[in-house]
């Protein structure tokens, strides 16, 4: 059996189907696994779970004007090519994709070949690229109840979110893997594998009032690492308050996992993967989207989040570094509202997302197959 993936070019779409990998790798069916995008995002990770990376070059249609998007359309009659050609070689016996500008030549040609399709769907609005599959897909995950109504219920189920092993398992030794101090609460940052420059600098211009009473751990990505470095150093004389101050600028599953166990609070930007993470982890956090004039995604998942009780969301807009500290202060000194939002955390997300797209992956390979 042939089991392609495509999707995105973000963590929070690449993770999840190293997630479905993971459980497809330990099926009785061993079945061969291929990755289809323009670019590999992590190739070491590829090759860990013995997934093939075949290159079919997408174009992204953005929502304002750009010469980018001539180029674009360019890219995506090459890519129809290449997919062409290279879902014939290949011939997969069904196709999982979690969406994004890089899974639309590959599905448009999996149709034209009668490949069937499964999609998932992470955020409580569909992408384009999902509204486009959905009426030819076999399957439709998603992890919000909001998104039901945009999809044929028969064939529509609600699944979570899919989760790396190393998220979901929990970690034995969090404080000693991070180097922090388990008597002073965590707050941990991230905005995502990519990071989050506005995050970053309100994090930054808090320390003062922040570092006396927690330890921060902040995931910056990798560009702005160096920077955030330099500035804590000017920012922060004192060696031992600089000394609760850590920073990383992107990590690995274990680091996440190692994260999430040893942080009592987490800021974070709007990422379906990332907010799933947290709630498995039963943390509650602060969330501030991308502002909608950017992403229309991102907003409305934080408030389908939100709605649950397990986080407060924080309009980066209106957002200043004594609010920010404020709305910690106010989750983390009031233990009845602390406990409220880490149960409602814990009951948000469930942790069989990833065998259940497997098997879903299997039975429609077998069926395609035989």
């Amino acid at each position: 059996m042939r089991i392609g993936f495509v999707g995105g070019g973000s963590g929070g779409h690449f993770y999840p189907l190293i997630a479905v990998a993971e459980s497809l790798n330990q099926a009785p069916e061993k079945p061969e696994l291929y990755y289809f995008g323009p670019t590999a995002y992590n190739q070491d990770i590829l090759d860990q779970h013995s997934i093939t990376f075949i290159r079919i070059p997408a174009g992204k249609l953005r929502r304002y004007f750009s010469i980018q998007n001539f180029i674009d359309i360019f890219r995506n009659f090459v890519g129809l090519l290449v997919a062409f050609y290279q879902l014939f070689r290949v011939y997969p016996d069904v196709i999982f994709s979690k969406g994004g500008y890089t899974s639309v030549p590959v599905l448009l040609i999996a149709r034209w070949y009668r490949i069937p399709v499964v999609i998932h769907e992470s955020d409580a609005v569909p992408g384009k690229a999902n509204k486009l599959a959905a009426p030819f897909a076999r399957y439709i995950a998603i992890s919000y109840d909001d998104a039901a109504q945009f999809f044929p219920p028969e064939k529509t189920a609600l699944t979570g979110i899919p989760m790396r092993f190393g998220i979901i398992q929990p970690h034995q030794n969090p404080f000693t893997a991070l180097g922090l101090d388990p008597a002073i609460p965590v707050i941990y940052v991230t905005g995502g594998s990519l990071g989050a420059e506005r995050i970053n600098n309100l994090v930054l211009s808090s320390l003062t009032n922040l570092l006396p009473h927690y330890q921060i751990l902040h995931q910056t990505g990798p560009v702005q690492e160096g920077l955030v470095k330099e500035s804590v150093a000017a920012l922060i004389n004192d060696q031992t308050l600089r000394n609760r101050y850590h920073v990383i600028g992107t990590g690995s599953v274990d680091f996440v996992s190692a994260a999430l166990a040893a942080a009592s609070l987490v800021i974070s930007r709007a990422g379906s993967t990332t907010m799933f993470e947290i709630a498995i982890h039963g943390k509650p956090s602060i969330i501030i989207p991308i502002p909608e004039v950017v992403s229309h995604d991102q907003r409305t998942n934080a408030y389908a989040y939100a709605r649950t009780g397990a986080a407060s969301v924080l309009e980066e807009d209106n957002l200043t570094p004594n609010l920010l500290t404020g709305e910690i202060n106010s989750i983390m000194t009031d233990q009845t509202k602390y406990q409220e939002m880490a149960g409602a955390a814990k009951r948000f997300t469930v942790t069989d997302a990833a065998p259940k797209i497997a098997a879903q992956l299997i039975q429609i390979g077998n069926e395609h197959g035989s």
